[in-house]
């Protein structure tokens, strides 16, 4: 009989301390470069400090925290169940019950993506009148879409699980697929309303496949094609990441087509705000309410005008701003009325709320740490345990299998659960923000006109201070100076901009372009550039990234290196990233990137041998978690929404599509050499 040794409880929290030190920093590690990179980028190239730092940089650490715990909760808990229910279920089921099992795993995965967090928040820059039916399924339906999502994710799943049982070719496969959904996405860009979901679709196949979905999946694919002894059983259990990022897409655009049968077109803001128009308006809308919120949080003051029935009725509303936080509420939400008056009031509405006193009325816009906390434990709950039920119901009533280390699957599901609270936490309140900041300053690097930033009003203004200066053409200007932290500014005096009888100035604040009125080009490839940065040091941050690049250097005995697959994707992902900002940039349709791309993608295929294929398609559908999805969806859309393009979405679709065309190319240029070395091999033995 064995016997336990005692721990002294020092010890034992010292042995603790060392192990979670490790797995922190580890995290740590692989997110540092890329947070760094867009902090350096904003602060220094852009010279604009960070807006809210402490939030900020609270969020990157809980996320920091979080896929510590997170990861190590899959490790512990839901991997051992899945692998054992993979090895198991075959021996016991026909193919039926385990394709059955495979479409409520990847639905239920779905659910416990983290990054599904950040797709549900990524209507909140979607106009209504622009893109009815995108700001339906964002908005009205946002979990009708996560369920389609879903949906997909286990169709592949349970496709997978035929394909795996059967030994199916993957090639087939994607040759079948893969044109399929280009020709669907092809008829959906016909229509006015349908192009507009064609982002949206493609992105949702990339956020399926992250740090939940992948090492389950392949957990049960390689256990049952093993233990089916029908598959390769080294390789098996690839190819099944690619089906989960293709469906989703096939699902999306699916469920966007029987939508558009009761959604309103496209149509101009005043029109779509007008009385006129009220009644298709409504259908996006619960009530007035909401459709008047949309109004001011969304729209310009035309649209603000042609919901009042007359003007009065509108003064009333802009001055309410000022007299009611209730109707600050009920009219701006959360958003402050800062925010407010910087991006959407107009210079007649700055006009009217010139004296209004921010520092007083000020409400914010961000939730409170402990009410995101909440938000987010339950959300995870909903998410982690139906899952984990699931794999125990099939393991312990299915199979009849006893648990083994129930107490190592209980502390797995319990970190699971803490992690994915504090990293679906740290998205909304740090990488989310940080993203959609970044992605506002970007556009002041290739404008060329200055832009209304901010304003404030000087109280007690004496004109006394006043001092001139004079140009060479003889031009004299007035300028005041304004002491601000300690610091003396030059400021110009504009005399429309004083109130004699309030003895007020409002001095208003314009962002400069960051290179000049000539530099637009110079601009333009600095941010493009930025975008391949920030593509590839997120990507290189990516844990499902990394866990499948260590299953591939073991499947392959050394012959792919884990390092090589991670740089090669993280290459691809960069690439991918600035193709699509050049998308938003010169708002050209997606579907001129993504039909190119795929149809490169099957010739590449065929000539492509079967491992490596269902290795390449993999890759790309791993290179979107919860590090890449929060902070390139909320740039993507950021900057969408400074340069008023109806959607920012398609660069994460981009990202998933360009690694594969490097990893297929990479597997070709590999065996070209290896068939050089062979050839030169045979040619010193024979001259030997």
């Amino acid at each position: 009989m064995i016997k336990r040794k005692r721990i002294h409880f020092t010890h034992a929290v010292f042995m603790l301390y060392g192990y979670a030190k490790s797995r922190i920093l580890e995290q740590l590690r692989s997110v540092s470069f890329i947070i760094i990179y867009l902090i350096f980028f904003q602060v220094v190239i852009l010279r604009v400090p960070l807006a809210n730092a402490f939030g900020t940089a609270g969020g990157i650490s809980l996320v920091i925290f979080g896929l510590a715990f997170f990861l190590e909760g899959l490790i512990l808990g839901l991997m051992p169940l899945g692998e054992r229910v993979g090895v198991k279920l075959p021996n016991k089921v026909g193919i039926i019950l385990i394709a059955l099992f495979g479409l409520l795993l990847g639905f239920g995965a779905t659910y416990a993506e983290p990054a599904i967090s950040a797709l549900r928040t990524a209507g909140s820059t979607v106009t209504a009148w622009d893109s009815p039916l995108l700001f339906m399924l964002l908005e009205r339906n946002a979990d009708m879409l996560v369920f389609s999502v879903g949906i997909g994710v286990g169709v592949a799943v349970a496709l997978g699980m035929f394909r795996f049982y059967y030994n199916w070719s993957i090639k087939p496969i994607i040759l079948i697929l893969i044109p399929m959904l280009l020709v669907i996405t092809v008829a959906v860009s016909l229509n006015e309303n349908t192009s507009k979901l064609i982002g949206l679709a493609w992105d949702c196949g990339a956020v399926t496949t992250g740090a939940v979905t992948v090492p389950l999946v392949l957990a049960l694919g390689i256990g049952v094609s093993r233990a089916s002894n029908k598959g390769k059983g080294s390789s098996g259990g690839f190819g099944i990441i690619l089906l989960a990022s293709a469906f989703p897409v096939l699902s999306v655009l699916i469920l966007g087509i029987v939508l558009n049968f009761s959604t309103p077109l496209p149509t101009s803001e005043s029109e779509f705000f007008s009385h006129a128009s009220r009644e298709k308006s409504l259908l996006l809308f619960d009530n007035e309410e909401h459709l008047l919120k949309h109004a001011f949080t969304h729209g310009s003051e035309d649209g603000r005008r042609a919901y009042f029935s007359d003007s009065a009725a509108y003064a009333k509303a802009i001055n309410s701003l000022q007299d009611s936080s209730s109707a600050r509420l009920a009219l701006l939400g959360n958003m402050p009325i800062s925010k407010w008056i910087i991006q959407r009031a107009s210079e007649h509405e700055r006009d009217v709320l010139a004296t209004v006193n921010l520092s007083k009325i000020e409400n914010s816009d961000s939730l409170s740490f402990g009410k995101t906390l909440l938000q987010e434990s339950s959300n995870g709950l909903r998410a982690v345990i139906p899952l984990t039920l699931l794999l125990l119901l099939v393991l312990i009533v299915f199979l009849k299998e006893k648990l083994r280390y129930k107490d190592e699957i209980a502390l797995g599901i319990f970190f699971t659960l803490i992690g994915m609270t504090l990293l679906t936490s740290g998205i909304r309140l740090g990488l989310a923000s940080l993203g959609s900041e970044v992605g506002a300053q970007l556009p002041r690097a290739f404008a060329s006109e200055e832009k209304f930033a901010n304003r404030m009003v000087i109280n007690n203004f004496d004109t006394l201070i006043l001092y001139k200066g004079i140009s060479a053409d003889g031009t004299q200007r007035a300028f005041f100076n304004m002491i601000e932290n300690d610091e003396i500014t030059r400021i110009e005096f504009k005399e429309d901009q004083y109130d004699p009888k309030m003895l007020s100035y409002e001095h208003i604040i314009n962002s400069k372009p960051l290179f000049g009125s000539r530099l637009t080009a110079l601009g333009i490839a600095l941010v493009l550039f930025f975008a391949f940065g920030m593509g590839y040091g997120a990507t290189l941050a990516e844990p499902a990234l990394n866990a499948l690049g260590m299953t591939v250097e073991g499947l392959t005995v050394g012959t792919i290196k884990r390092t090589q697959i991670v740089q090669v994707v993280s290459v691809g992902v960069g690439i991918g990233i600035a193709l699509g900002l050049s998308r938003i940039l010169f708002d050209f349709p997606l579907l001129w990137l993504i039909v190119p791309s795929y149809l490169l993608l099957i010739p590449l295929t065929i000539w492509s041998e079967e491992e490596f294929t269902a290795i390449a398609w993999d890759s790309g559908g791993v290179t979107t978690g919860p590090v890449t999805v929060p902070l390139v969806l909320a740039m993507g859309l950021s900057i969408g929404g400074e340069l008023n393009i109806v959607d920012g979405f398609g660069v994460l679709a981009l990202a998933s599509a360009l690694p594969i065309i490097t990893v297929l190319l990479f597997g070709l240029y590999t065996r070209s050499n290896q068939r050089r070395s062979i050839q030169k091999r045979i040619k010193a033995d024979a001259n030997g």
